[in-house]
């Protein structure tokens, strides 16, 4: 009997798990990505000032630990495609300015990134859950989403970024 109900959830879990993707792909993807404006006490930031360029549009918080795991190879990648028409946009959507700024301190975050409390260019997108990150091609299309902490430095991503 106890095996029979573990048989049922393993042949339950794939459905399940195929209804958090509603279809072949997120929505959006294939459309001009939404512009936006952000700007904090240091810095102003508009998508559209980076048309001609692959943009990897990254949405994260201090307070996310995913979010903490990820950041390393993203300033890493930015460093290697920055040369290739590659820039890295991570908006942080941190409310405590303190908290944003010693964290960009102390894990040494050499990337553009800006700080919107309001949360305003992550709902254009639809992003409650963090990291979250779009690329954006240079025609300003939205090409991929990719949910949850990710290598920027494997061979498939640096590669697909540079065919853009």
């Amino acid at each position: 009997m106890r095996r029979a109900s573990v048989l049922s959830g393993l042949l339950i879990l794939p459905l399940t798990l195929a209804g958090c993707y509603s279809g072949s792909r997120p929505p959006n993807i294939g459309t001009t990505a939404p512009g936006f404006t952000v700007q904090d006490t240091d810095r102003k930031v508009s998508l559209d000032e980076f048309r001609g360029k692959v943009v990897v549009l990254n949405f994260w918080a201090t307070w996310c630990p995913p979010c903490i795991e990820e950041m390393p190879s993203l300033v890493q990648m930015q460093q290697k495609m920055k040369a290739k028409g590659v820039e890295v946009v991570a908006i942080s959507v941190d409310a405590d300015k303190s908290a944003y700024q010693a964290f960009l301190k102390e894990h040494n975050v050499d990337l553009l990134t800006v700080r919107d409390p309001d949360q305003k260019s992550n709902n254009l997108y639809g992003t409650f859950k963090f990291p979250e990150t779009y690329i954006i091609d240079r025609h300003g299309v939205l090409r991929r989403k990719f949910i949850g902490a990710i290598d920027w430095g494997t061979p498939e991503i640096l590669e697909y970024l540079a065919k853009l």
